[in-house]
């Protein structure tokens, strides 16, 4: 029989990356008629950093999470509506509690990959409250596999039902990918999952290995919409692994329709593996950072791929952004330092 394949589609959400969060109330309603229409299993929407994380920090959003989750929920009827949760963004009371009353499905909370003890309430309540939920590892190239798996072990005992890893800047090659999933699979009693970005040009056959290793949840977004280079992209990914034999339950002319209205609607130009994408993945730096380093470089009149190289230095994750600031401003000190010298 063929592997089954659980596709997540966080398009609605880290989509809103790649237009600055500014993703439309018709956009939403556009993808989410597309995504049903395709029988995508579960679609992922909010802010780019997930629930309650809309500020002058990270970005303001167009929509507020109200509006988001409550015109998601009016077009998804079969596909189950999921939201990222980051503690610290979002809170329990006032987010979770909301999220849960408009009906939201799957909450995929998530913490840097060596912090998943941040993840315990949270997990706790949705599980409470009879809802699914799943850990997430971000930036998991930072983590050797045995540290992930002690991460993942803890979400496991706050009730988590999956755990996903993201390799949030793009920096993973196929072999990093097989010994983390490998790991996980091996110490874990719930399922395994995979969230790729494009910086080195990997997405696609990480998520294959990533399967090919145990992983039975992979997540994609249509024509690769995402923070930075963007993620796997999902009509190619649904494509691959029909030739390769999984099932994804996803109509393959359904999902190639969706690219179609999802590059109408969202913007111009899908997301691509830039230069400064590149030194992203080198470095290891949250994709999302591409468009504010690209803004300290040009204010501070410093090379922005000294700007993710610094970064880099200093372990910078999501959440982060005032150390992009920082890392400009000692660049140009010591250019005018060596200018003076």
């Amino acid at each position: 029989m063929a592997k089954k394949i659980l596709i997540s589609d966080p398009t609605l959400r880290d989509g809103n990356h790649a237009v600055r969060h500014q993703l439309s109330r018709e956009a939403f309603i556009a993808y989410c008629k597309a995504a049903e229409a395709a029988r995508v299993p579960i679609v992922e929407v909010g802010h780019g950093n997930g629930l309650g994380a809309s500020s002058m920090l990270v970005g303001e959003c167009r929509l507020s999470d109200d509006e988001i989750l409550t015109v998601s929920r009016q077009h998804l009827k079969k596909s189950r509506l999921g939201i990222h949760v980051i503690p610290g963004f979002c809170t329990i009371k006032k987010d979770l509690a909301r999220a849960i009353e408009l009906g939201v499905d799957v909450f995929r909370v998530a913490s840097h990959c060596t912090e998943a003890d941040i993840t315990d309430r949270h997990i706790h309540y949705v599980r409470a409250a009879g809802k699914e939920a799943w850990g997430v590892l971000m930036m998991s190239h930072m983590a050797t596999p045995a540290t992930l798996l002690e991460e993942a072990k803890k979400m496991e005992s706050y009730g988590a039902e999956a755990i996903v890893i993201m390799d949030s800047a793009g920096a993973y090659f196929p072999d990093d990918v097989r010994e983390r999933i490998d790991t996980l699979v091996g110490g874990l009693n719930i399922p395994v999952g995979f969230h790729g970005h494009n910086n080195l040009g990997m997405a696609v056959i990480n998520s294959v290995t990533a399967v090919n290793a145990g992983a039975s949840i992979i997540d994609g977004t249509i024509r690769g919409f995402g923070a930075g280079a963007g993620n796997t992209q999902l009509e190619v990914l649904v494509a691959v692994f029909e030739r390769l034999g999984f099932e994804t339950g996803i109509d393959l002319y359904k999902i190639l329709d969706a690219a179609d209205i999802a590059e109408k609607e969202f913007n111009p130009v899908a997301p691509s593996i830039s230069p400064l994408s590149i030194v992203s993945g080198l470095a290891g730096v949250f994709s999302g950072f591409a468009k504010p380093v690209a803004r300290a470089a040009e204010d501070y009149q410093v090379d922005p791929r000294d700007i993710f190289f610094g970064l880099g230095k200093r372990n910078a994750v999501a959440g982060q952004e005032s150390l992009i600031i920082e890392v400009a401003r000692d660049l140009a000190e010591k250019n005018a330092a060596a200018l003076k010298g």
